[in-house]
């Protein structure tokens, strides 16, 4: 066993804030472990950085998400309901789901339950079976959520735009949970293969967090994963983004629909750009959040128009996405487009005030504590800092990344990113007019 970088944070004469240990087994998983005593629990957060959506064949999309919906449904050693009488006997729910770029396994269980869990969450790991009846099964529940899906405004503008950003030869182009067609031909065959292919002890991250002690956890997560061997994965490459664009418009009709849902947008950063922390700041003040930000001072408490209004920025891997999304009356469609023109153009044109930057920096620095208040939140974050390759002691360091950013980077960061003349709008909803 190695344990190249356990316990070792360079933070100054005193390591502060998280400290957690990280070590690798020498099949190549990756444990993060942190004691707290907050609780008599212990959360567990698997993370499969290969197994997401961008591995999903162009054929079939949607079958990681597939993959998500079955892994848990039988083992070598158990059958689905066997691992759910084990784990409601024991009080613990199992939630799997599944992103871009990694599959996801989270459970909360008591410290006394820790050593049988543990070594439950590696068998649905390392030996799924997926049954041929759970199969079935679980294809007619996710044939209902991509139906409910088309009939959502929201998702038919986030997945068109998606696809307008991106492409339809590129992975974010294509909709996580795949389409109808594509589903219907997943078979058991298919989940097993992609399980073969892009599920591995190198591609795997633990998250052990809770009232335990980090040795005494590293030898339950050594004995339940160690003898997981598994062919080691190359690193995946991703097809070239499109080149810069004019501005783009569609309209989806869903003339049976109340409200019109917009989602205008940018492909951005990715995480490693070091231009992250201007671009977060410059995110912000848009309007993270539906309440705040320019955007929601705007459009919905001075002019009223729209039901909700946010910015998010999604700095993965790969440059992501930086979307606008907002549902208004469909009489404000044209409205809230312009007013969200206005207020793009306005923050390229002059950038942000100091007093925004300021308090911008302010909030995202006083978030952070609050995300680390229990466990699920702690091995989140851990999670978070193995993917970027933040540091162990990135939690120390984060406050003083976003102070230093300079009003000027951010403004230069608004001047890249949201240019309204190269935006792409989708428009789902109520709504069959012209867009400008």
């Amino acid at each position: 066993m190695t344990t190249p970088e356990a316990g070792r944070v360079e933070t100054g004469p005193q390591i502060r804030g998280l400290s957690p240990i990280r070590d690798v087994l020498d099949n190549g998983v990756t444990i993060l472990t942190k004691q707290t005593n907050t609780t008599p629990a212990i959360t567990l957060h698997a993370s499969l950085l290969a197994a997401g959506s961008t591995s999903d064949p162009a054929a079939l999309a949607g079958l990681a998400h597939f993959v998500s919906r079955t892994i848990d449904r039988g083992t070598a050693r158990h059958s689905g309901d066997e691992i759910a009488e084990e784990l409601d006997g024991r009080g613990v729910s199992l939630s799997v789901s599944v992103g871009r770029h990694a599959l996801s396994l989270v459970g909360t269980c008591l410290v006394e339950d820790f050593d049988a869990i543990l070594s439950l969450l590696a068998e649905i790991v390392t030996t799924p079976t997926f049954p041929a009846v759970e199969v079935d099964r679980r294809r007619g529940e996710i044939v209902t959520m991509i139906r409910q899906d088309e009939d959502n405004p929201a998702a038919v503008a986030t997945d068109g735009l998606m696809a307008m950003l991106y492409g339809p030869s590129h992975p974010y182009g294509r909709p996580i949970r795949g389409t109808l067609d594509t589903v219907e031909r997943i078979d058991r065959a298919a989940l097993q293969r992609f399980h073969g292919e892009h599920v591995a002890p190198d591609a795997m991250t633990l998250a052990i967090v809770g009232d335990i002690e980090p040795r005494r956890a590293l030898d339950v997560a050594s004995r339940a994963f160690g003898p997981w061997t598994a062919t080691r994965l190359e690193r995946p490459t991703w097809p070239p983004l499109s080149g810069a664009f004019g501005r783009r418009t569609r309209t989806i009709p869903m003339m049976n629909k109340s409200q019109t849902d917009i989602a205008y947008g940018f492909t951005s950063i990715a995480r490693a750009d070091p231009a992250y922390y201007a671009y977060s700041l410059m995110n912000n003040i848009l309007g993270q959040y539906s309440l705040g930000g320019r955007l929601g001072d705007s459009i919905r408490e001075r002019q009223g128009m729209a039901y909700y209004v946010s910015s998010a920025l999604d700095a993965n891997v790969i440059p992501g996405p930086l979307m606008i999304r907002a549902g208004v009356n469909p009489s404000n469609v044209e409205r809230a487009i312009q007013s969200i023109d206005a207020e793009l153009t306005a923050l390229i044109a002059s950038g942000p005030t100091a007093e925004e930057v300021a308090e911008s920096k302010q909030y995202l620095i006083g978030s952070m504590p609050r995300t680390l208040e229990t466990n699920a939140g702690i091995a989140s974050f851990l999670q978070t800092i193995e993917r970027f390759d933040l540091g162990l002691d990135y939690d120390v360091r984060m406050p003083a990344l976003l102070r230093q950013v300079a009003r000027d980077e951010v403004y230069e960061a608004a001047r890249r990113a949201v240019d309204p003349s190269k935006a792409a709008i989708v428009v789902a909803g109520p709504y069959d007019g012209p867009l400008t």
